[in-house]
């Protein structure tokens, strides 16, 4: 069992998109931090399914479009994901060709967070805010 096998089979949450250029976003979701688990390609090369794992917790399931996906269209899904160091994430997915949504800034509810699109249009937040980590402080 791989690594990356042993962290998949903890997660219960997955989010799912669907990419126009999985290619590209690959490398652009590599540059953020993810860590490819799988990825499955058919006949032609097409990715019909991918895992990538977000360090700490979460995953993120994708395929190239196609007509019969429920996730229509490309480049309309939002993820929040969790970092201690927000501010780095930001910038590599800004210097990996994302544009700023809203700028990193100090939460009036907890955190450090900001957020961008990737270069197909999806809505990527940020942030240091982890709901619940004050539960028993």
């Amino acid at each position: 069992m791989t690594d990356t096998a042993t962290s998949a089979a903890t997660i219960r949450l997955w989010a799912a998109m669907q990419f126009r250029d999985t290619d590209a976003m690959s490398a652009w979701l590599r540059a953020i931090g993810f860590t490819e688990h799988a990825t499955h390609r058919d006949e032609q090369g097409t990715v019909v399914h991918a895992e990538w794992l977000w360090p700490g917790g979460g995953g993120l399931m994708f395929g190239a479009v196609r007509p019969e996906s429920p996730l229509q269209p490309a480049g309309s899904g939002a993820v929040y994901l969790v970092t201690d160091d927000p501010d780095a994430v930001f910038g590599a997915a800004v210097a990996a060709g994302a544009s700023v949504e809203r700028a990193m800034v100090d939460q009036d509810y907890g955190g450090r967070g900001g957020s961008v699109r990737d270069p197909e249009g999806n809505h990527w937040s940020f942030g240091s805010y982890q709901p619940g980590a004050d539960a028993g402080a």
